[in-house]
C-alpha cells in the first residue's frame, strides 16, 4: 500500500532537496506536484484541498524560507501533517467494558468482514490473553456461516453453533447469552453484507447494534475499492456511527488514497490493517509509522515489534551462544531464513527500512525475490544431517546431488555455501573480538574484511 504515493512523493523531494533556499515559487510548485500525486493515489479532492491548504500555510512561513535545510524541513511538514490526517496516533481496540464486550463488525459484501474477525479474534487471544467467541449473523450469503466457523477452526477459537433458520436478530440473542454464561472476555459479531448500501441492510445492523450494544462498532472496508471507499464509509458512519476502521488488502493496493480519506471523511481512526491472506497477516495501525513508509523515512520500531513476535526469546538466547562460539551451520542458516518468511519475507522487511523505497526499484528483475528464500530452505533441506553440520564435506559431488534434490542448479547451491561461509567468517570475527571488542569496534569493524 501507498508504493505508488511514495514514489511519487520520494522524486519530489529528492529533486527538492538538490536546492539550496527555497522561495515562495519553489513551494508552490511543490506543492502542486504533491496535490497532484495525492489525486493520482485516489485521495478524495476535498481531502486532497484542505491538507494542501493547511500544509501551504506552514510551508510559506519564514520558519522554512529562513531554514538551514528548506527541503528538510517541508519534508517533516508533510511528515507531520500526513501523521495528523491519518489519526495522528494510534488508537487500540476498546475493551474497557463488563465481559463480554461486544465488537460488532460491519461492511460490504466481499470487503472481508469474515476473515477480518478470525484475525481481529486470534490478535486478541494471543495478544490480550483473552477468551474469545465468535458469531456470524449473515444468514443471506451461501454457507457464509460455516466460512466463519473454518476461519475460527483455523485461529484455534470457539465459533458460536449454527441453528438453521435463526434470524440475525435471534443469532445475536443466542450468542450474548452464550458469552455471558461460559464466560467469555470478547465477542465478535460478523453481521452480514450486502452488494451495496441500502435501507434493509441499515436497518438491520441498527436493530442488532441496539440489541448487543456494542463497545466497538468496525468498519471493514477493501483499500482496492478506491474512491468508492470513502463513500461506503461515510454512509455506515452517518448510518450506524462506526467507532474505527479496519483496511483489508493493502498488499494489493499500491495508491493507498482511501486510508488517507476514510480517516478524514469518518473522523474514527483507521484501528487495523490486514496485510496479506494468513491470519496473523495483520496489524495495528500507527499513523506516524505509516506516514514514515510514505515518505521512505522506515518504520523500524514495527519491524523491531514484528521481529519480538517472531523469535522467542530462547531461539534468541540459542543465536547469541552460537555467536559467542563462532559457529554458523546449514542448521542456523535455515533457521533465519524461516523466521525471515515468518516476519514477512524481504519484500516486508526492507519497505520497513529507511531509505529502501528507491533501493527496491533498482532490485526489482534481480536475483533478490521471495522465491530465493525458499529456494534456499529447498537446497537445505536436500543435504544430509552431517552435511549440514559440516560444510566442508560438501564436495562436487554431492554439490550437484543437492542440487537435484532440490531442483536448482548447481551455481545456486555454490552461492548458498559462500554466504554460509561468508557468515560462518563472520561468527569467527564475533567470537576473536568479544562482546567489549564489539562495542569499542562497532558493525563496521566486524563486517570488514568481509
Amino acid at each position: 500500500m501507498f508504493s505508488n504515493l511514495s514514489n511519487k512523493l520520494g522524486d519530489i523531494f529528492t529533486r527538492l532537496k538538490k536546492r539550496g533556499a527555497l522561495s515562495e515559487a519553489d513551494i508552490d510548485a511543490v506543492m502542486r506536484e504533491v496535490r497532484i500525486a495525492l489525486l493520482e493515489a485516489d485521495v478524495a479532492l476535498p481531502v486532497v484541498k484542505d491538507f494542501i491548504a493547511s500544509l501551504k500555510a506552514k510551508a510559506v512561513g519564514t520558519e522554512v524560507i529562513e531554514s538551514v535545510n528548506p527541503a528538510q524541513m517541508v519534508i517533516k511538514l508533510t511528515n507531520d501533517h500526513l501523521t495528523e490526517l491519518l489519526g495522528s496516533e494510534n488508537q487500540p481496540v476498546n475493551l474497557a467494558g463488563a465481559p463480554p464486550v461486544v465488537i460488532m463488525m460491519v461492511g460490504l459484501q466481499g470487503s472481508g468482514k469474515t476473515t477480518s474477525t478470525g484475525k481481529l479474534a486470534l490478535r486478541l487471544k494471543t495478544k490480550y490473553n483473552k477468551k474469545i467467541l465468535v458469531a456470524s449473523l449473515d444468514v443471506y450469503r451461501p454457507a457464509a456461516q460455516q466460512q466463519l466457523e473454518q476461519v475460527a477452526k483455523q485461529a484455534n477459537l470457539p465459533s458460536l453453533p449454527i441453528v438453521t433458520g435463526e434470524n440475525p436478530l435471534q443469532i445475536t440473542e443466542r450468542a450474548l447469552k452464550a458469552a455471558r454464561l461460559e464466560g467469555y472476555d470478547v465477542l465478535l459479531l460478523d453481521t452480514a453484507g450486502r452488494l451495496h448500501i441500502d435501507e434493509e441492510l441499515m436497518d438491520e445492523l441498527k436493530a442488532v447494534k441496539a440489541l448487543a450494544n456494542p463497545l466497538e462498532t468496525l468498519l471493514v472496508a477493501d483499500s482496492l475499492t478506491g474512491q468508492d471507499a470513502v463513500n461506503i464509509a461515510r454512509e455506515f458512519h452517518e448510518k450506524i456511527n462506526v467507532t474505527g476502521i479496519i483496511l483489508t488488502r493493502i498488499d494489493g493496493d499500491g495508491r493507498g488514497g482511501a486510508a488517507l480519506s476514510m480517516r478524514a471523511v469518518t473522523g474514527q481512526p483507521i484501528k487495523f490493517m490486514g496485510t496479506g491472506e494468513k491470519l496473523d497477516e495483520f496489524e495495528e495501525f500507527h499513523p506516524a509509522r505509516i506516514a514514515s513508509r510514505i515518505l521512505d523515512m522506515g518504520d523500524i520500531v514495527s519491524l523491531v515489534e514484528k521481529a519480538a513476535e517472531n523469535i522467542n526469546q530462547q531461539d534468541a538466547e540459542k543465536m547469541a551462544a552460537s555467536m559467542m562460539a563462532g559457529q554458523f551451520t546449514f542448521n542456523d542458516l535455515l533457521d533465519q531464513l524461516r523466521k525471515m518468511k515468518k516476519m514477512g519475507g524481504l519484500g516486508s522487511m526492507m519497505k520497513m527500512l529507511p531509505g529502501m523505497g528507491k533501493l527496491q526499484e533498482k532490485l526489482e528483475g534481480t536475483h533478490i525475490d521471495e522465491k530465493m528464500l525458499a529456494r534456499q530452505e529447498a537446497i537445505i533441506l536436500s543435504m544430509t544431517r552431517n552435511e549440514r553440520l559440516h560444510p566442508k564435506l560438501l564436495n562436487g559431488q554431492r554439490r550437484a546431488r543437492i542440487a537435484r534434490g532440490a531442483g536448482v542448479a548447481v551455481q545456486d547451491v555454490n552461492k548458498l555455501i559462500k554466504q554460509q561461509m561468508q557468515m560462518q567468517d563472520m561468527m569467527k570475527k564475533f567470537k576473536k573480538m568479544g562482546q567489549k571488542g564489539l562495542m569499542r569496534g562497532g558493525l563496521g569493524e566486524l563486517m570488514k574484511g568481509l
